[in-house]
């Protein structure tokens, strides 16, 4: 079955730079798109930065210029470098997998704190 397995999450403060990881196993890599999602508290999951088995790269414009998502298809992982980090970046992220039959699939979760 699919898995994701997120682990980097921590507390940095603000300024600072964290980087998240995602090991997927359970289906073939190339055929999904891999994605970071968050969730803070009292809010809607939303979508942070997607990217394509060919390397094409999506963000959201409160991540733009900071974050950095990036995949090995070799290992089947994908990492989220996060720079300049702000109190707002805190939430619980997940790794994501799309396909194109419209399935998707969501890892555990890793907690970022940032503090002011």
């Amino acid at each position: 079955q699919v898995q994701l397995v997120e682990s980097g999450g921590g507390l940095v403060q603000a300024g600072g730079s964290l980087r998240l990881s995602c090991a997927a196993s359970g289906f073939i890599f190339r055929f999904g798109t891999m994605g970071w999602y968050r969730q803070a508290p009292g809010k809607q999951r939303e979508p942070v930065a997607l990217i394509t088995f060919v390397g094409s790269t999506n963000y959201a414009d409160s991540v733009k210029g900071r974050f950095i998502i990036s995949r090995d298809n070799a290992k089947n992982t994908v990492a989220l470098q996060m720079n300049s980090l702000k109190f707002e970046d805190t939430a619980v992220y997940y790794c994501a997998v799309s396909f194109s039959n419209g399935n998707n699939y969501w890892g555990q979760g890793t907690q970022v704190t940032v503090s002011p």
